[in-house]
């Protein structure tokens, strides 16, 4: 018999379902878990044992309707769950407790989850790696000498190392998929709109998004069906799609047409020869598949790259720091909101003027196909410490361009993406490679992925993490 953190969340929702086992059993089983475990990997930044024991009990009592029912999920620490602290990844919210819930909180809850606790997360969430002073760095459960990535990195090492099903996560910037290729997951990057941030986070210039990261196909897109929500307020709203994401993970998605290319646009960005590997295994799968595969070159240029940063560098500054507080900021978050409070507001507008004609033109381009293949990251899992051993904060955030040059731009356009961790390398650490979509068109992204993971015989074969 395979243990509890062997099943999928789909696969543990039924069998809780069919009284094969307890929420309370199972919720139990990750708490031991983690407790053992997580020392070594750094997923959680806070652990709900007795919140998530009283949640699974009542679950026990009054199991409601859904494929997620029973099954435990848990927060990334840039998101409120009422009553539990909420540090942001940062020691300057070391005493706040959040005063509300987040709707995707309330809609996790309806759905039937429970809240093991709260996932790590690099300061505010601006880094691509997740190494904080509040909690010890996420670590890739492939090798604990590598990063879990960010920002979204203790979302994936917990999943990565069977401490958690599948886990809710956010992306601004590449912060879903980053962590799903460097821990080996499958996660995905929703269409801009299609998950709101209420009650409190903005989606000013729409760059970021909740999403789903997990082991398999159908259960991130159960896991997008139970988080999808909009509310009163948001700037943004995705297009409407039909049935169920989870739906379209048993739906052949006939022939497509997709476009690739694997020229970074970031000046200085070269992709690494095993993540070449990655791209051509990827492109030769869905060839085999019967998918027409078409080379075009990057759709956005390297004019879009300052322009970003003008957003990266003012978008450092949302969080309010007291001044008596600013010394516990790290130094990449200093260095980047003093740069974000010296850019006037209409540099900051033109930047995203910019960036929207920049769309305008690139998605007559991407439009014209089903998907696009990328790399995900340029490099294969980094060292921990390694974006930060340098002698200048500017090389950190230099490597951090140049590491994370492909999946930014999606968060641009409002695309849908998704990290397939169809490669290991010989040292056994796993590459992503990215698809994106049209706008709106999760759908077909999601059945292209169940498509190839059928293909392979499922994402991880035999492979298990070390910690596992």
């Amino acid at each position: 018999m395979r243990e509890l953190h062997e099943l999928s969340a789909l696969e543990q929702a039924q069998a809780i379902r069919d009284q094969e086992i307890s929420p309370v059993e199972l919720t139990q089983h990750y708490l031991d878990r983690i407790e053992r475990i997580d020392p070594q990997v750094g997923a959680y930044v806070t652990v709900t044992a007795e919140r998530a024991l009283d949640q699974a009990r009542r679950l026990a009592e009054e199991l409601p309707d859904g494929p997620l029912a029973g099954v435990p999920i848990p927060i990334k620490d840039l998101n409120l769950v009422k009553d539990v602290p909420i540090m942001f990844g940062s020691a300057t919210y070391r005493e706040f407790v959040a005063p509300v819930d987040d709707t995707v909180v309330e809609r996790l809850r309806d759905a039937g989850t429970v809240m093991l606790g709260k996932t790590a997360t690099p300061e505010f969430g601006l880094p691509c790696y997740t190494e904080t002073y509040v909690s010890p760095p996420a670590r890739s459960p492939w090798n604990l000498d590598c990063s879990a990535g960010g920002s979204s990195g203790g979302a994936a090492a917990a999943v990565a190392a069977g401490l958690a099903p599948a886990a809710q996560g956010s992306d601004g910037a590449g912060s879903i998929r980053i962590p799903a290729s460097v821990c080996g997951l499958y996660g995905i990057k929703p269409t801009r709109g299609r998950i709101s941030f209420a009650p409190v986070i903005p989606d000013l210039a729409g760059l970021g998004t909740n999403g789903p990261i997990a082991r398999t196909v159908a259960d991130a897109a159960a896991l997008l069906d139970a988080m999808t929500h909009n509310t009163p307020g948001d700037l943004y709203l995705a297009p409407p799609h039909e049935g169920t994401f989870l739906a379209h993970a048993s739906r052949d998605p006939d022939r497509l047409r997709i476009a690739r290319y694997a020229r970074p646009v970031v000046p200085g960005a070269e992709v690494d020869p095993d993540v070449l590997a990655a791209y051509e295994a990827a492109s030769a799968t869905l060839a085999r598949l019967g998918h027409e595969i078409v080379d075009i070159d990057p759709p956005f240029g390297a004019d879009t790259v300052p322009r970003f940063i003008t957003l990266w560098f003012v978008f450092a500054c949302m969080h309010p720091v007291a001044d008596d507080q600013a010394d516990r900021l790290r130094p990449l978050t200093r260095w980047l909101r003093e740069r974000g409070f010296a850019t006037p507001a209409p540099a900051f507008l033109q930047a995203q003027a910019a960036l929207q004609a920049a769309c305008r033109s690139a998605l007559v381009i991407t439009d014209a196909y089903d998907a696009v293949l990328t790399p995900t990251v340029t490099q294969p899992p980094r060292p921990v410490g390694w974006f930060e051993d340098v002698d200048e904060v500017e090389e950190t955030f230099e490597r951090m361009k140049r590491f994370a040059a492909f999946p930014a731009i999606y968060n641009v356009s409002g695309q849908p993406a998704v990290n397939l961790p169809l490669h290991w390398t010989g040292d056994g650490l796993p590459i992503g490679v990215m698809l994106a979509g049209r706008v709106g068109d999760e759908a077909t992204l999601i059945s292209l992925s169940a498509q190839v993971e059928a293909e392979r015989g499922g994402f991880w074969g035999t492979r298990r993490p070390p910690v596992w």
